[in-house]
């Protein structure tokens, strides 16, 4: 029996893909944190929302000085707003 695009659920598929690109990604994080796949997946549920948690994640461990992630985490803080609401 031919494929033809007739026959394939794109949505279905890309659904799929994205959801096993967030869990991946939320595995990634729960890797590096004290937190569970769960944890991460309750208050970031959007790809979007892991990613800034990964970045603010890495300017707190960065070798930086402490000024210096002053400085940074002032300059990002209206990113990462909703990162750190969603920590609290």
């Amino acid at each position: 029996m031919p494929v033809t695009f007739d026959t394939i659920d794109i949505k279905k598929i890309a659904d799929n893909a994205a959801r096993q690109t967030d869990a991946h990604l939320q595995g990634q994080i729960s890797s590096l944190t004290r937190l569970t796949d769960d944890d991460i997946a309750a208050p970031f549920p959007q790809a979007q929302d892991a990613k800034k948690l990964v970045e603010l994640m890495r300017i707190v461990r960065s070798i930086r000085s402490e000024n210096g992630k002053i400085l940074q985490r002032i300059d990002n803080s209206e990113r990462f707003v909703g990162v750190v609401l969603n920590l609290v």
